[in-house]
């Protein structure tokens, strides 16, 4: 009975697991075919929309290419329209030019004939001309064999006494148009200045360049000229780039030349190469320092020196940019006058003037002291010194008769007391015998010979050297010399100083004719 209960209950047992493995089998199948489903139904999805975006990329593709096709035209009908405006413009200028050559060629063609035809008046009137001369010439003949026998001279005297007539009528006609060439050119004084300044400057520009624009300086050694000048040039090209001035290493034993219109850079220039050729070690480098240095100093002194010229003359409240330029004066020279002592003497003389007249004793030496400070600057600035020197006084807020004294400091008739003052002592100070280096018996020789020259012209009664030497004024006879041919004489004595004499600047010569007329009351 137990066992039969026990088969029962393992049958039971088999049944059961047989019914539990058929439904998970069935269970799994099922699973199975919904995922297999789900997959199908996924990938199905997927492809939907790639198809779709590959549609949506095909399209936006399409309209890419649309628009590139579109632009490329645009762009091309662009340049087409430019080219055709181009092409149409040039067109039109070949054809002006077209037109303006057939219009030379008219006018040349138009020229040509004219001249032809003024070429054949001219062959008829050379022939009259010729005809006429020799008839003329046989007319001229007979009648001086006419007037030779009438006359009773021959025609050599009567060609004498001609051509003295004819010469002292054209002395007359000569000094009338003088006169009148004079009076016209007083109102183009500028001009006639520049025209004095320019023969003065070819006459002694190269003398004056010579000796004023050039500094020597000694070496130890000819060997020192191959250091100066270094490896393949470079020293020598290091100091002239820094210092703006040429260096000359000619034949000249033991020396070197120092060419430049600036006095400043100049001495900059001799004082920085002294000390390299002292130090020895000569290089790029070492020149740039030097230089800078040497600037420096120099810059210094300057200003030093314009304080120290303030100073001494009792002046205040002048600009430092003014003061900087009175102390580069002390490098100028003029007519081998120093310009800085020069500008110290002249604006101590003004102030003596101005306070024997009762005139503001400052402003008279400050105008004195300022009147040269064009000459600082005038190889960097066009123009005439005092011209710059008022520009510059102005500039920096002098008064205008300041002002006015320094740029009129060298006009024939100045407009102030002031300028005036300037004008005298600035003639003081530059024409006392030796402040230009000119000695005493030269001096007095030069005005000795300057009256003799005058005096030896026919008519001249008496002469008188003044301002030095910078006029001379000569009396003429009233009967033998008229006034136009004062005019002539004052040319002709002009004429021969320049060929005899040898002078600075230039001389300005007068010529008076006075008529006198004395009478006794009784």
């Amino acid at each position: 009975m137990g066992t039969s209960i026990t088969i029962i209950v393992a049958f039971i047992a088999v049944i059961s697991i047989l019914i539990g493995v058929g439904v998970g089998f069935v269970t799994r199948k099922k699973m199975e075919e919904a995922n297999l489903q789900a997959g199908r139904n996924t990938s199905a999805s997927i492809v939907n929309e790639a198809k779709k975006e590959a549609e949506n990329l095909k399209k936006e593709a399409d309209l890419q290419a649309k628009d590139i096709v579109y632009q490329g035209k645009m762009e091309f009908e662009r340049e087409t329209r430019d080219r055709r405006k181009e092409l149409q413009a040039l067109e039109k200028r070949v054809q002006q030019k077209e037109e303006n050559l057939d219009k030379k060629f008219e006018s040349i063609d138009r020229k040509e004939a004219e001249f032809l035809k003024k070429e054949k008046n001219i062959s008829l009137q050379e022939k009259k001309l010729k005809d006429m001369e020799d008839s003329l010439t046989v007319v001229i003949a007979s009648q001086k064999s006419k007037l030779e026998s009438i006359s009773g001279i021959s025609s050599e005297e009567a060609k004498r006494l001609l051509l003295e007539n004819m010469e002292n009528e054209a002395k007359l006609e000569a000094g009338k148009y003088l006169k009148r060439i004079e009076e016209e050119t007083k109102a183009e004084a500028d001009k006639k200045a520049k025209e004095i300044i320019s023969l003065a400057i070819q006459r002694y520009s190269g003398e004056y360049v010579t000796e004023r624009t050039v500094s020597v300086v000694n070496l130890p050694n000819d060997e020192m000229k191959g250091r100066i000048i270094g490896r393949e040039g470079r020293n020598i090209r290091a100091i002239e780039a820094a210092t703006g001035i040429d260096i000359i290493i000619d034949d000249t034993p033991e020396a070197v030349i120092l060419s430049g219109h600036n006095p400043v850079r100049r001495e900059i220039a001799k004082i920085s190469l002294e000390r390299l050729i002292t130090d020895g070690r000569i290089h790029p480098s070492r020149i740039e320092e030097v230089v800078s240095k040497v600037e420096t100093e120099i810059n210094q002194a300057i200003m030093e020196a314009g304080e120290r010229a303030i100073f001494d003359t009792g002046l205040h409240g002048i600009h430092k940019e003014i003061q900087k330029l009175i102390g580069r004066l002390k490098f100028r020279t003029s007519y081998a006058q120093n310009v800085y002592a020069h500008s110290m003497e002249v604006a101590f003389i003004c102030g003596v003037m101005a306070s024997e007249l009762g005139l503001p004793t400052k402003a008279a030496r400050r105008a004195g002291l300022l009147h040269d400070i064009g000459k600082a600057v005038d190889h960097e600035v066009e123009g005439p010194h005092a011209a710059i020197g008022a520009d510059i006084a102005k500039k920096y807020g002098e008064s205008p008769k300041i002002v006015a004294a320094i740029g009129q400091h060298h006009d024939d008739s100045p407009d102030s007391i002031l300028g005036v003052l300037v004008q005298a002592a600035d003639t003081l100070s530059a024409a006392r015998p030796g402040a230009r280096k000119e000695m005493l018996e030269t001096y007095v020789k030069r005005l000795d010979d300057l009256e003799k020259i005058a005096k030896s012209f026919p008519g001249v009664d008496k002469s008188y050297a003044l301002q030095a030497g910078r006029e001379i004024r000569v009396l003429v006879e009233n009967q033998a010399i008229s006034d136009d041919a004062a005019v002539v004489l004052s040319k002709d004595i002009a004429r021969k100083i320049e060929k005899e004499l040898i002078y600075p600047g230039q001389i300005k010569v007068t010529d008076m004719r006075e008529t006198r007329a004395v009478e006794y009351a009784k």
